[in-house]
């Protein structure tokens, strides 16, 4: 299998250095050094994990993906562009935003709480997929009594609004009265899912927050719009063969 090479503006280019002219410049100017020798060309490939490219000394660890944890404020798009709503993505510092990381699934724009946001398309398709069943958990306020023939309701499936057959959930009541405070665990990722659940029941959710996916759990030091990088042990769980709660 040929290794993977990539240009050196490229390089330098997806790790924040500068735009492709000032690459240039820098390189003319002798400021990039491969292995400890001048770079001659920005146009010259390296090999990202095997090359030491250092620009004015300072060493440039290249990194192809970003794996992010977003506290998601209330009122903000999950999704890279929109033409009227402040998106996730506009959240991000520069640093993080070169990366391109799209959010992974859904979170209602009037809810709050774990978003992932990586660049890493096959942990993202493993995470949605149907087939791996991964659990997203939730604690939602809802209006009205939640009882335990709601739980069993959700055990079994509710048919939603549109005729589909949701797939079997969790429900754990936290409290119970004219507002219900609940625990909701799903396995797939439909539109409004939770909050079309209730409606399946007679309840309304007033309130909405994501805490996990998969095995991911949302650190309760972020603020709502905080954010920060995953540690290691976090990669290593969501991007392993086999992907658990």
């Amino acid at each position: 299998m040929a290794e993977k090479r990539l240009r050196l503006d490229k390089l330098l280019g997806r790790m924040g250095v500068g735009t492709r002219k000032e690459i240039r410049k820098l390189v003319k100017e002798g400021r990039v050094t491969i292995n400890g020798e001048v770079a001659e060309n920005p146009g010259m490939h390296v090999h990202p994990e095997k090359d030491r490219v250092e620009v004015d000394g300072l060493h440039i660890q290249y990194r192809e993906f970003i794996y992010l944890m977003m506290n998601k404020p209330a009122g903000v798009v999950s999704a890279t562009a929109d033409r009227i709503s402040e998106t996730v993505v506009q959240l991000l510092e520069p640093e993080h935003a070169l990366f391109e990381p799209f959010p992974v699934g859904r979170l209602d724009k009037d809810a709050e709480g774990l978003l992932l946001l990586t660049n890493d398309g096959k942990t993202a398709h493993n995470l949605l997929s149907p087939k791996k069943r991964v659990p997203k958990r939730y604690v939602a306020l809802v209006r009205g009594k939640v009882t335990e023939a709601d739980v069993e309701a959700f055990r079994r499936g509710v048919v939603l609004d549109d005729g589909y057959q949701a797939m079997p959930a969790e429900l754990a009541i936290r409290s119970s009265g004219p507002e219900s405070e609940t625990e909701v665990t799903v396995y797939e990722g439909k539109y409004h899912q939770v909050k079309r659940m209730f409606e399946a029941v007679g309840k309304r959710v007033v309130y909405l927050k994501r805490i996990a996916m998969g095995p991911l759990r949302l650190d309760p030091s972020l603020e709502p719009g905080e954010y920060r990088e995953l540690t290691e042990e976090e990669v290593a769980l969501i991007t392993g063969k086999d992907i658990e709660g």
